[in-house]
């Protein structure tokens, strides 16, 4: 049975230590305002992998003092119980430039330190990068940055981090969920008093040296350039990069940089992006401006918490954006070129990526004979998979995903937008040093391992009956499988599909995976199937991944195709995606929105 809303109201504002919210939700209940309080206030803002993540306003289903107290409550007992000397091991707490983020973050600090747990609180604006950072520099117990990433700015967000410094994953993600509900009373109202204990501890400066160091240790002493000779134009979103991608192109030897001044310094209303996210269309517009009035060939950009990067060229007078896979592949290639001139044994070299980014860098792997593992979607599991190759014996220089996140060294297990902003730099200058650009060097890249193109996209779909039946008739309409007593379909777009994963909670299948046909990845709790098809008649074929969203309510599909020609590559993406839509999703007859 529901609780009554006046229940949940009244909880609600005997719990909320902000004078602000709770007026706000009292006046909403004066109004009657019984729509907007059911949304609010009916369910409760989920705690997962990725912490909390939500519009900042009052209720349960939002962020807000109360949430973040409570949050940080749960956190600790479940960190106390079970991590060894949690207390003094202390742990890293950082916030961006969004509205309320100091003030979250200081609440954090003061409910670890009402439990005599050691605070390490940066002070003053950090990128996402230094709590990571400084958990594994300090060997914190865990940490927590206050951010929402490029989400618009009425959101924030309380990204976790855990021992290892990697973004958690199951089952501390339950775990922390379930402490939180057992510590719902405020045992903190306010942060005025927290500098003022002797357990908050403030080493921001001595973890931003350290950070630049390990910054120092990604300059290509193998690449040869003019550090002046190559003009770059830089965009932060409005967010907290500048500062420390500033600094890293004086680590890595260049003039400074041209900053987009519209878009340089800390605006929590992001007054000229309202997606504040590089890969969104529009996104670069200013710094492309930017750079044709500076004459420069290059756009470099992080998204405001400076943890994504993307990149665009100038080549002949026309501006080329290099998609998340693309600059994955030269990240990779210049990371194994780093690695051979080390002379180390290729064979101890490993890279990780998500499973739905581009397999060009399983091609690189298999030609040039270093390891290469796929692994679910998100730095969490990027970041153990590396780990995990770590001590298996592996040095593991490089990680990414294809929404433009990107890993490099050993210090930090998460993407870092401004390590990336400082290779490609560096690998920019040395290409135009030698006569050559980036675009073209990326073709050489195509010549050697074969063409690779993507085509990813979404279906939006409102309701999750729909969805259900749309997945049950992708697992009943073909006959892969079928010694298996599986039917899953056997062709698409002309080409016959070899192989079938289905990392679904309660479907666990892998084709490939004989005698168990168990999944060598761990399962999703959303509907997520990847595809291998290829043609009968030549080397060309597809990776075809469609899964839900945990956070919109979207089908996505990661679409890559590949093979010796361009022309053949590109048409067969077309003929896959009309089959997907017209036969697989049934677009039109079940309502699907396109973009």
């Amino acid at each position: 049975m529901n609780t009554p809303l006046k229940d949940l109201v009244e909880e609600w504002l005997r719990l909320d230590p902000n004078e602000s919210t709770r007026k706000d939700v009292e006046h909403l209940w004066n109004n009657n305002a019984v729509g907007e309080l059911e949304r609010r206030m009916r369910t409760r803002i989920e705690f997962g992998t990725a912490g909390l993540r939500g519009k900042m306003e009052a209720g349960w289903s939002r962020m807000n003092d109360l949430i973040v107290i409570q949050a940080s409550q749960g956190l600790c007992a479940y960190v106390l119980e079970h991590i060894q000397n949690a207390a003094t091991r202390g742990v890293v707490v950082g916030h961006d430039h969004r509205h309320n983020s100091e003030r979250w973050a200081q609440l954090t600090a003061a409910a670890f330190i009402a439990n005599n747990v050691k605070v390490y609180l940066h002070n003053g604006l950090v990128h996402t990068p230094m709590v990571p950072f400084s958990v594994k520099a300090l060997n914190a117990a865990c940490g927590v940055m206050i951010t929402a990433s490029h989400n618009p700015k009425q959101d924030n967000g309380y990204k976790v981090y855990w021992e290892n410094a990697v973004q958690i994953i199951g089952p501390h993600d339950v775990g922390i969920a379930q402490s939180i509900m057992q510590h719902l009373e405020p045992r903190v109202h306010d942060a005025s008093r927290i500098m003022e204990s002797d357990l908050c501890i403030d080493c921001t400066e001595e973890m931003k040296k350290g950070y630049f160091h390990s910054l120092s240790n990604l300059r290509a002493k193998m690449l040869s350039f003019d550090g002046a000779s190559v003009a770059f134009v830089n965009t932060s979103m409005h967010g907290v990069g500048d500062p420390f991608a500033s600094k890293a192109f004086e680590i890595a030897g260049f003039s400074p940089y041209t900053p987009v001044k519209e878009q340089q310094h800390p605006d929590p209303e992001f007054p000229t992006a309202k997606f504040p996210n590089p890969e969104e269309k529009g996104a670069l517009d200013l710094a492309i401006a930017t750079a044709d009035a500076k004459g420069a060939l290059y756009v470099l950009a992080q998204d405001p918490d400076a943890d994504r990067f993307s990149a665009a060229e100038n080549c002949d007078g026309k501006w080329v954006t290099f998609t998340g896979d693309q600059l994955g592949t030269l990240f990779a290639y210049h990371v194994f070129e780093t690695y051979k001139a080390s002379s180390k044994p290729i064979g101890k070299l490993a890279m990780v990526a998500s499973t739905v980014s581009s397999k060009m860098v399983e091609a690189m792997a298999q030609i040039e004979g270093f390891r290469f593992v796929d692994c679910l979607t998100g730095f969490k599991f990027i970041g153990n998979t590396a780990l995990d190759l770590v001590q298996a014996g592996y040095e593991v220089p490089f990680g990414y995903e294809e929404a433009i996140g990107y890993m490099f060294g050993s210090e930090i297990r998460d993407k870092d937008g401004v390590a990336a902003t400082m290779v490609f730099a560096q690998l920019a200058a040395s290409l135009r040093a030698r006569g050559t650009t980036v675009s073209a060097h990326l073709q050489e890249l195509y010549r050697r391992y074969g063409y690779f193109e993507t085509s990813n996209s979404y279906f939006v779909c409102t309701d999750p009956l729909v969805i259900e039946n749309i997945f049950r008739k992708i697992r009943s309409s073909g006959d892969m499988g079928s010694s298996q007593g599986r039917s899953y379909p056997s062709s698409i777009g002309g080409l016959r599909i070899r192989s079938v994963v289905d990392l679904t909670e309660g479907h666990g299948y892998d084709s490939t995976n004989a005698p168990t046909y168990q999944p060598k990845l761990p399962l999703s709790l959303g509907h997520m199937m990847q595809f291998r098809a290829s043609s009968d008649s030549d080397d060309s074929g597809i990776v075809l991944t469609i899964r839900t969203s945990g956070t919109e309510p979207k089908i996505k599909y990661y679409l890559e195709g590949s093979g010796s020609n361009r022309q053949v590559v590109h048409s067969l993406l077309g003929g896959v995606v009309d089959d997907l839509a017209e036969d697989w999703m049934n677009a039109a007859e079940n309502g699907l929105g396109r973009p």
